[in-house]
């Protein structure tokens, strides 16, 4: 068995001999930030600039991207990859929009090392997107901590930002992540999104020591909704949406992202500072109420 899947993977590699993939972990704090729906629309957007686009389901069920997309037929499973039971390709439903679906949930991808796992980073999409789904102490897979980036969504309200400096916290903690990209969804002005990004950057880096970027917003936009009623993306289903232009910004912005080294596994050993103190939540909070 261990043989089988040495080869298998061998035979990946080659398959897969490319310059390499840029490798974006997309996640954030709690449900209903929009990281899925987030990662359909950049998939589309760069598919349309020419990008061949994987995108990597960690979210399983009701939740996947899949599900999102009306229930995208033909994504395997990477362990039947993995195994040998199918090809790569048939393992990767591909969506009429041009970019291709991987399902590879933690669970079917325990057992195999970060080096088996890490070969369908290594090419021919020029962007991997993982819909990274974390494990109960706020860790990456396997799998997801070979990106490059790490791709935090949140939104401009108290609680968000809260959520979005826990996830940063416990993510800079396990694998010792030193800069994140943030996205701010569903914002009623750049100006509101602007002041969350600032509040967060403060606090994350006078408390955690570590920096962010700006990845850019994406405007509240009731359309979005109804794109999603429609088992579409918002870029396919409304291209002239405010919320569609935006993510078609991101997705060209993300082009041009300096490619940053891959990141390492999970340490097995982390002491946790203290929490953001309370009174950082409050004015963190308050900021982002007063510029509402």
């Amino acid at each position: 068995m261990a043989k089988q899947v040495t080869d298998q993977a061998e035979g990946l590699r080659r398959l897969l001999a490319k310059s390499g993939s840029r490798v974006v972990a997309v996640t954030g704090g709690p449900m209903g930030v929009g990281c899925t729906s987030t990662i359909v629309n950049l998939a589309a957007g760069l598919a349309a600039l020419g990008k061949d686009v994987l995108v990597i389901d960690e979210r399983l069920g009701v939740n996947s991207v899949s599900a999102m997309l009306g229930g995208l037929r033909g994504a395997g499973l990477l362990r039947a990859v993995l195994d040998g039971e199918i090809a790569l390709e048939q393992a990767c439903a591909r969506h009429e929009l041009g970019f291709s679906v991987l399902a590879a949930s933690r669970e079917n991808c325990a057992g195999y090392s970060a080096a088996q796992l890490g070969v369908l980073l290594a090419g021919p999409a020029d962007v991997v997107l993982v819909d990274a789904r974390l494990d109960r102490q706020g860790a990456l897979s396997s799998l997801a901590a070979q990106a490059h980036d790490v791709l935090i969504v949140t939104r401009v309200a108290a609680s968000a930002i809260t959520e979005a400096y826990a996830c940063m916290k416990r993510l800079h903690f396990e694998h010792a992540i030193a800069q994140f990209r943030v996205l701010v969804n569903h914002v009623s002005s750049h100006a509101d999104a602007q002041t969350a990004f600032d509040n967060l950057a403060e606090v994350a880096a006078r408390y955690l020591t570590v920096s962010i970027e700006d990845a850019g917003c994406v405007a509240a936009d009731p359309l979005m909704e109804r794109s999603l009623e429609l088992g579409r993306c918002v870029v396919d289903a409304f291209p002239s949406a405010p919320s569609a232009r935006d993510f078609r910004h991101v997705a060209a912005e993300m082009l041009y992202w300096p490619m940053r080294p891959a990141m390492c596994s999970p340490r097995p050993e982390v002491t946790v500072r203290s929490a953001m103190p309370a009174s950082a939540i409050a004015d963190t909070g308050t900021a982002v109420r007063q510029h509402a």
